[in-house]
């Protein structure tokens, strides 16, 4: 398959990273008032503040590229996308309940996916000050510098993880630092390249605009995203949804971890 070209894909990363923060002043409009929610038929809360950004982002892209498919959590899905070479994946607002209690790590998150696979993306976090960015092959940015891993020392690795997770770690004797709880997958999996966390765990069912944003930033940083019962994840699939998955910066533990990941959640049936 030949290589995307690369001045076409910078024209992409600008247009959405213009995007992004466009949503980011609207979703800060919302952010610490009295925003109106709503229950999602998967119990998971939905506010005017994810709509108005989801409205937002599919006008602006869309308009500027017509031949590219949508998929949103908070769209209704369109099987059209399917037939699409390109593919906007977008998740307005990743962390919705942390945004809901006004906490500080929420972010927006856009992937360009080409025939399954990443190729640009854009994750910001507009309270944080924090965008983080990637082209395939061209490395990763956190605020126009290269994202590069701060080392700590003293410390073992720091990995947050629901409870039965944490228990199952524990009875292996892993000796390990619990992280902090951070209500956006997407924020807390590129914490991995960042040099905050050392291991990012998610249940089964994480969805594509979840996690192809930072799947992306991860493979720019030499750092893999991986579904513990397929593999490395691909996306616009008809199948959106994703076995429990791991990220890390030291595979000396990988073996254990997908073990548990594997015990706690199961895999899907083939």
């Amino acid at each position: 398959m030949a290589q995307p070209d690369i001045a076409e894909l910078m024209e992409d990363l600008e247009l959405v990273r213009n995007a992004v923060v466009g949503a980011g002043i609207i979703a800060t409009g919302f952010f610490r008032q009295d925003v109106k929610t709503w229950t999602k038929d998967n119990a998971t809360p939905v506010t005017e503040a994810d709509f108005a950004v989801d409205n937002f982002l599919k006008n602006m892209l869309t308009a500027a590229r017509p031949d590219y498919g949508w998929l949103s959590e908070e769209t209704a899905d369109d099987a059209s996308r399917l037939t699409k070479e390109r593919v906007f994946v977008v998740d307005p607002i990743d962390g919705t309940r942390g945004f809901i209690r006004g906490e500080d790590s929420w972010t927006i998150c856009i992937a360009i996916v080409e025939n399954g696979v990443p190729i640009v993306s854009v994750i910001y976090a507009p309270i944080r000050d924090e965008l983080y960015e990637a082209v395939s092959g061209r490395g990763a940015m956190l605020n126009k510098s290269p994202l590069l891993r701060r080392e700590r020392l003293g410390t073992g690795p720091i990995i947050p993880a629901p409870g039965a997770v944490h228990k199952e770690l524990e009875e292996r004797g892993i000796e390990y630092v619990r992280g902090p709880a951070i209500p956006s997958l997407a924020y807390r999996l590129v914490q991995v390249a960042t040099g905050v966390l050392d291991i990012a765990v998610a249940r089964r069912g994480a969805q594509d605009w979840d996690i192809a944003a930072p799947a992306l930033i991860l493979t720019e940083c030499n750092y893999f995203l991986e579904d513990v019962c397929l593999g490395v994840p691909r996306f616009n699939k008809q199948e959106i949804r994703h076995g429990a998955l791991a990220a890390m910066s030291d595979l000396t533990l990988k073996d254990d971890v997908h073990d548990v990941l594997r015990k706690v959640y199961g895999c899907p049936a083939a």
